[in-house]
C-alpha cells in the first residue's frame, strides 16, 4: 500500500511539472552543463575565490531549478543623460559607476525596468553590469544581491537575452576578503526572481 502511495503521489509531481520543448529541455542541459563546469572551477582554479580565501571549504553553489520563463529579450534604452552615480562596497568604499540605460522585462503583462550600469575594471577596462535584488534576497538568495553580466552591442536596434538563469552571487557571498557592490534601493525588483544562484552559506 505505501509503495502504491508513493508511486501515485510521485505520478501526481511529474504531471503537474511543465512541459517544456524540445528546445526548452536542450537549453536546460546547456545550462545545468555549465553550471556543474563552475563548480568544477570553484573548486580547483587557483584563482577562485575558495583557493583565495583558504578558511572557506568549497561545496556545490546552489541554484533554483533551470527555469526558460526566466529569459527575456528586450532592446537597451539609453539614459539621455548618462549621470554617475556613486555606489558602495560590502566594505564601505565609494565607486562611481554610470546608470548607462535600462531593458524592460514584461513579467506576468506588468512591465519591469531593470538598470545596466558602465562601469571601468581595475584593468581600465569598460564593464556594463546589471546588480538586483528582489523578494528572494535575504531569504533564497545573498542578502547583498545577485548580479547578470551584460555584453554592450553598439547597434541601437539589437535585442539582448536576459537570462535570470545566469543570476549570479559575487564573491562576497563566499568570503568576507572580497568586496563587491551593493545594488542600490532603485535597484530593487518587487518581484521573487526564483532563478540563478541562491545563498552559499
Amino acid at each position: 500500500m505505501k509503495r502504491f502511495l508513493f508511486l501515485f503521489l510521485t505520478f501526481i509531481v511529474v504531471s503537474c511539472g511543465k512541459n517544456y520543448s524540445d528546445a526548452d529541455k536542450a537549453y536546460i542541459a546547456t545550462v545545468e552543463k555549465s553550471r556543474r563546469e563552475k563548480d568544477e572551477w570553484m573548486k580547483n582554479d587557483p584563482s577562485s575565490p575558495f583557493h583565495y580565501d583558504s578558511t572557506i571549504q568549497f561545496s556545490p553553489l546552489k541554484y533554483f531549478p533551470v527555469d526558460p520563463e526566466y529569459v527575456f529579450r528586450s532592446r537597451l534604452t539609453e539614459y539621455p543623460e548618462k549621470d554617475t552615480v556613486i555606489i558602495f562596497g560590502t566594505k564601505g568604499e565609494e565607486r562611481k559607476v554610470v546608470k548607462f540605460g535600462y531593458v524592460v522585462w514584461n513579467h506576468n503583462g506588468k512591465p519591469i525596468t531593470i538598470n545596466v550600469y558602465k562601469g571601468v575594471s581595475r584593468q581600465g577596462e569598460d564593464y556594463f553590469s546589471i546588480w538586483f535584488t528582489d523578494k528572494t534576497t535575504g531569504k533564497e538568495t545573498y542578502n547583498v544581491g545577485r548580479y547578470l553580466d551584460f555584453e554592450f552591442n553598439s547597434d541601437s536596434n539589437y535585442v539582448y537575452t536576459i537570462d535570470f538563469n545566469l543570476a549570479y552571487s559575487p564573491y562576497c557571498s563566499y568570503s568576507p576578503k572580497y568586496s563587491c557592490a551593493i545594488p542600490t534601493k532603485e535597484d530593487y525588483l518587487n518581484v521573487a526572481i526564483e532563478a540563478g544562484e541562491k545563498s552559499f552559506h
